[in-house]
């Protein structure tokens, strides 16, 4: 079950041809995509998304970058919205304190209520950390009930430790195929049932379609790299990450 847990599919990128990304990445053995919205409008479409192709999951949620636009209402909107059964997780909600493009007190606040929405929900959260690793850590360590997915990991072993030891899983993404990657010991430490394995399309393409826009059917590469770091078969590493998907965000239904 080779899965992406996270791409944008939403997003104006794939406007044009999004049928055929789709296609492609159903003949490259691609079994689901989670689809990600990271705000209410790109929620909405992941939903619609989702409805009319059932390999197809949504997130809803708010990422850090719009943390000012937090309300009781946005908050009631997300309530109502998790209990959808195609949406498999909240967010992408976290902190990144690299671009602040919102006040982090802001973001923090955002943050740690739609924890808490996630968690009267029962569904995961899906967590976007950039430079903000103490932080991360204290505000999940605050949120001991909630499963979370750091997603496009690239932070520090810190962060990574901390979140093995709550539970948490750990996404990989296309950065790992990226000449300037240095945290091989990232992979190696996940433990091999709380790894997955994403593109974040339709950013971070992999080597060998650095440069390009990145679209579902190249998660093999991530999958193909991590396996190597592992000492993994690729068929193992995807069979575990499959596996660990379909746990963690309930995909069974949408491939069998």
């Amino acid at each position: 079950m080779l899965i992406d847990t996270h791409c944008h599919l939403a997003d104006s990128a794939y406007d044009a041809d999004r049928d055929s990304v789709l296609d492609r990445a159903w003949a490259a053995g691609v079994a689901a995509v989670v689809v990600i919205g990271e705000s209410r409008s790109a929620a909405e479409r992941a939903l619609d998304l989702a409805a009319r192709e059932r390999r197809l999951a949504a997130t809803a949620g708010l990422h850090p970058h719009e943390a000012s636009a937090w309300s009781s209402e946005y908050a009631e909107w997300i309530t109502n919205v998790l209990r959808d059964e195609r949406v498999v997780a909240a967010g992408e909600m976290g902190l990144d304190y690299h671009y602040d493009h919102s006040p982090r007190p802001a973001q923090r606040a955002a943050f740690e209520e739609q924890l808490e929405l996630a968690t009267k929900a029962g569904k995961p959260a899906v967590i976007h950390a950039r430079d903000a690793d103490e932080d991360m850590i204290a505000v999940l360590r605050a949120h001991p009930r909630v499963t979370a997915i750091l997603h496009s990991f690239s932070s520090g072993l810190g962060l990574l430790r901390a979140g093995v030891a709550l539970g948490h899983y750990v996404s990989f993404s296309g950065m790992v195929t990226f000449r300037n990657w240095t945290l091989d010991d990232a992979i190696r430490e996940t433990p091999l049932d709380r790894t997955l394995i994403e593109t974040d399309g339709p950013y971070l393409a992999p080597v060998p379609h650095r440069g390009a826009r990145n679209e579902p059917a190249f998660v093999r590469h991530v999958a193909e790299r991590i396996a190597r770091v592992r000492g993994l078969t690729l068929d193992a590493l995807v069979a575990a990450t499959g596996a660990n998907a379909a746990r963690v965000f309930g995909l069974g239904s949408l491939h069998s």
